[in-house]
């Protein structure tokens, strides 16, 4: 158990009670379409599985080839339609196997304490041929907070606490997508850097995302004033731009997998190819002795 989902739900309550800070699902929401705009097929039933907010709704909802979309969510969104709703937790999905065409989601599964689980689940509830996209935090997030974090507590407390939630790298999450049983997976990684006057503006926008920290290991004492003064400090001295305007690393983490179907491109037995690789690279082939002998 990595994350306290309840505290997760309470906090992401807090965040739209705030004015949550949605950059970053405005960024992903139009990207999400733009990728689906290339699949040449048409997805009669689809679901937006714990999005925090309706953005991906919305850009959905102007695609052709998308019919129905139920939203999926831990916590009850106002603006979607109650026959298009269904309160669930993303560890433990409702779905039939083999119901859905699709499955998309944004900034949401790296709060799940399962992910592989997850993504079986999905791939087991997608029609083959059937389609997830999806997109969460990963890779270097916020390596910036994390590493000022744990240098200021080291020095004035004697030892770091986990703050900052950890993150898959990119060819981690591809091979969770092959262990699932999806076909056809493909990962990349799209790297924004937001800029903030101070720390403070960073950690007010995290409060406004929901995404503060809610590690089940994370310490229960309240911050200290002189801790949070010093990892201030470190902050600005390291990751500081020109203009004293401070970087904060968002890696957005692009995952796309495929239900098997027979249909599906399928890879060539070894042996059976037709050209050789040296002829189409204009070099030499080598065997293993001749390499062995170099």
């Amino acid at each position: 158990m990595i994350f306290d989902r309840e505290l997760i739900r309470r906090r992401r309550r807090r965040a739209a009670a705030l004015g949550p800070a949605t950059f970053l699902l405005d960024r992903v929401a139009p990207d999400l379409v733009e990728r689906l705009a290339v699949v040449l097929r048409r997805f009669d039933l689809a679901v937006d599985l714990a999005t925090p907010s309706d953005a991906v709704r919305a850009a959905l909802a102007g695609v052709d080839s998308v019919g129905t979309i139920v939203a999926a969510s831990a916590i009850s969104n106002r603006t979607a339609r109650r026959e298009n709703l269904v309160i669930t937790d993303e560890e433990a999905l409702p779905f039939r196997d083999s119901s859905l065409d699709l499955v998309v989601s944004a900034l949401a599964l790296q709060f799940v304490n399962d992910l592989p689980g997850v993504l079986v689940q999905i791939r087991r509830a997608l029609r083959p041929d059937g389609l997830f996209l999806g997109a969460l935090l990963g890779g270097e997030t916020l390596t910036e907070l994390r590493q000022s974090f744990a240098a200021a507590e080291s020095e004035i407390e004697g030892g770091a606490s986990p703050r900052v939630a950890p993150f898959a790298d990119l060819r981690e999450l591809g091979a969770l997508l092959q262990r699932a049983g999806f076909a056809l997976p493909v990962t990349d990684v799209d790297r924004l850097t937001v800029r903030y006057d101070t720390p403070l503006s960073l950690m007010y926008d995290l409060r406004r995302m929901g995404a503060t920290n809610a590690l089940y290991a994370r310490r229960r004492a309240p911050l200290r004033r002189t801790t949070l003064i010093r990892m201030a400090e470190i902050y600005g001295a390291r990751f500081a731009d020109d203009d004293g305007r401070l970087r904060a690393t968002f890696d957005i983490v692009w995952l796309s997998g495929w239900a098997p179907h027979p249909a599906q491109q399928q890879p060539l037995k070894p042996g059976t190819a037709k050209a050789r690789l040296a002829d189409a690279l204009g070099t030499r082939e080598m065997s293993i002795r001749e390499k062995a002998g170099r």
